[in-house]
Order: structure tokens, then sequence, then C-alpha cells
């Protein structure tokens, strides 16, 4: 018998992780909660989803409504700001919980980090599991890398670099993306709540949305960040897009648990590119290193006796995304299929490769991660405990940031409980 999973929050982003939420083999029923009820409409009339979805009886506008109702588990998918409270009060009703990235944005240190207690407490003391969907951590790239890493490849990790570079006038103009967010009922609440943190002298920057840049060092190496020293750009073009930043661009150094360094650029007003891809990152060790989808390697000689005339030459290999991919189960990848080629009948996708897609391929993995996390009752990959670190990396270099590059110590709860 599989599971139930209720679906808070179907616009743009929520309503591509619909079909594959509902299409797992391990959910035999969801359930759909908006604010809009025309959205819900558009799910209802669509047959795609018929088989697992009751139009009349498990529909909601209200998170209220649908943590009341019988489900295993909720993914919330809503605005940034409303992340961490709904998903305590889903975790509060009984509910496992998958949360959009980042744990929460508000302008305030000190509030982010008190909801990153909030919910390890709420996790510890419910019993429930939260995950979040933070799409880097299944970047093919830093699945390959957790693979090497576990080889033990790397050797002992050095260095390591992570961007987020996402200009605000990009392909995906976060204009755009500013005027649909505050343009919905939440929406409208949110420039209320915002105007407070301004009247307060809160602001925020891109390092409080942290997630993309500093989860695949982070993943890779198992280590978590100690100290911060950072330093951030202000606008001085008097965009408006910035009134409420205290920085458009910031760059933090961290010293990390295993003695390595981290770098990471956090940019929404700069143009280009640090590396190959606008959202990726480098990983350094004494004899392993992956940088722009390459591997590197080299084998130490044995100084006891040593031979210099007997040493082998550097491995470098070019990697194809279909080569860092770490597999689905078979019928995962089948039902997967099915959502992306709803007009094949089962023998013509099995003769279709399975491409995975979504910020990298992310999608699928971030899916079925939690579906068989919550199924089999195991604490999964990106848990609450992963997830505040992430979280007060950013913290952290935002208020080194603000005190003009002062080391900051990195706060942290620990490591997730063994299952």
């Amino acid at each position: 018998m599989g599971i139930s999973i209720g679906l808070v929050g179907l616009g743009s982003f929520g309503s591509c992780f619909a079909p594959l939420f509902k299409n797992h083999p391990l959910v035999d029923r969801i359930g759909l909660c908006d604010r809009e009820a025309g959205l819900l409409k558009t799910f209802t009339d669509d047959t795609f989803y018929a088989d697992k979805l009751d139009g009349r009886r498990d529909c909601f506008t209200s998170l209220d409504d649908i943590c009341q109702a019988d489900f295993d588990a909720l993914v919330i998918i809503t605005q940034p700001w409303l992340h961490a409270p709904q998903c305590i009060q889903a975790m509060e009703s009984g509910k496992h919980v998958y949360s959009a990235v980042p744990i929460i944005s508000i302008p305030s240190n000190e509030e982010i980090l008190d909801w990153c207690n909030k919910l390890v407490d709420t996790v510890r003391r419910t019993g429930q599991h939260y995950m979040l969907g933070e799409t880097t951590y299944y970047h093919p790239q830093s699945m390959y890398c957790r693979r090497k890493a576990a080889e033990g490849a790397f050797g002992s990790f050095v260095y390591a670099e992570g961007e987020y570079m996402h200009d605000v006038d990009a392909g995906c103009n976060l204009r755009q993306v500013n005027r649909a967010r505050t343009s919905s009922a939440s929406g409208k609440e949110w420039l209320r709540m915002r105007q407070e943190y301004i009247n307060r002298g809160l602001l925020g920057g891109p390092m409080h949305y942290p997630t993309h840049s500093v989860s695949g060092p982070v993943c890779v190496m198992r280590a978590h960040a100690v100290k911060a020293n950072a330093l951030g750009y202000r606008n001085t073009e008097y965009d408006p897009f910035f009134d409420n930043q205290a920085f458009s661009n910031e760059m933090a150094l961290f010293k990390m648990s295993n003695g390595a360094a981290v770098r990471i650029v956090e940019a929404r007003e700069m143009p280009g590119l640090v590396g190959e891809d606008s959202e990726t990152f480098r990983v350094f060790g004494t004899r392993g290193a992956f940088s722009e989808n390459r591997w590197f390697s080299i084998e130490r000689p044995d100084f006891d006796r040593l031979d210099l005339d007997d040493l082998t030459k550097p491995e470098r290999l070019k990697l194809t995304p279909a080569e860092m991919f770490d597999p689905l189960p078979p019928e995962v990848g089948l039902a997967f299929k099915k959502v992306m080629h709803q007009d094949k009948d089962e023998n013509e996708l099995l003769s279709i490769d399975f491409q995975p897609h979504g910020h990298g391929g992310s999608h699928p993995y971030l899916v079925h991660e939690f579906v068989d996390a919550v199924a089999h009752n195991r604490v999964p990959a990106i848990n609450v405990w992963e997830a505040v670190r992430y979280m007060a990396m950013g913290v952290a270099a935002h208020e080194s940031a603000l005190r003009d590059g002062e080391t900051v110590t990195v706060a942290d709860w620990g490591d997730a409980p063994c299952t």
C-alpha cells in the first residue's frame, strides 16, 4: 500500500512537481491546496490526475483545511517567506513535509536562525520528517562528486567554490518574478510585512537565499561551516529592485569543519558567469578535483620507496550528465517517463531513454527521495539538519558583510540522527 500526499501551492513552480508526485508508484492518493481556487480547477479538469485525485474530497483553499485532512505528507511550494511557519504547522498536524527552498526568506538574521531552531525542535518533538527541496543536491555534478567522495577519491578536501549568478535582468527575470509573487493575495500580505522590516532598519541580501551555491560543496564534503568572512556590494544606480536590500551581490569565505576553505558568491547585479554555468560548484582535494564537468586525479607515490621513473600520469575525464546521474529505480523511471510522454503506451516508453528534467535534472530525484523516505519511514537526504546548515551559512555571511567583513561564527544544530 502506498502513501498519500497533499500538494500545497500550485503556481508555476508547484505545478512542475505535481505530475511527478502524482505518478510516483509509491503514491496512491494526492490532494491539492491553493488560495487561488481557479488553479485547483486546472488540475481537477485534467484526466491525468483522475486515478489518484478525488476533486470533491481532496481539494482545499487553505492550509488549515488540508492539515486537518488525513494525508501522510504535505509538499509546501508556496512563497518563500511562508515556508518555515507552514512546514511547522504541517508537522504539528501529523504530516511529514517537503519544503521548497529556502527554509525561509526574510530580512532578519535573528528571526531566520530562530525559525531554523523551531524547525529542528519540531522535527525532534513530533517525529515527522522534513526535507528541503534543494535542486543543486540532485544535479548530476553533485551525484558524481558524492560517489567519488565515498570512494575517497578526493583525498583530503582542501578548497571548494560555489556560486549562484542570477542577475536581476537575466533570462529568468527577477523583476517579473517579484511582480508575480507580490500580485497574489499572499504577496500583498508580504509587502506589508516587508515594510515593517524596512521600518526596523532590516535589509536583506542575496545570501538570504544561499542554498543553490552552498549545497554542492557541503553535501560533497559532508562538512559544515564554522566561520564566515564576507563582503557585499551595494547597488549604486538607484535601482528600485534593491531598495529593500543591503547588498545586490555578496561574496563569502568560510572555514569548514573539515579544515577546508569554501568561497561562495551570490550575485543579483552581475551579468556573466564565473565558470561555465550560473549555478555550479567546484571541489578540490589532495588527490582529486572536480571542476566544470571535469574530473582530475593524481595517484601519489609510495614515499617509503619512491621511484621517480614509475609514476602514474594524472587522470583527466570530461563527463556528460548521463555519466554523472545516479540511476533511479526502473519502476520509478518508467512512471516519470509516463509524465513526459503521456501519449505513448508502455511498450513505446520502454524504448525511450529517461531524461531527468527541471533545474539540472533534479526534479525527479527530489520527488523520489521524499516519497521513498516517507514510505519507508527514514530520514531524507536533505533533512532538517542539512537544511539549517545551508541557511546558517547565508545568515553568517550576510551578518559579516553588514559588519564589513568581520569574522562571524556559523550556527549549527549538529548531525542528523542515524537511521
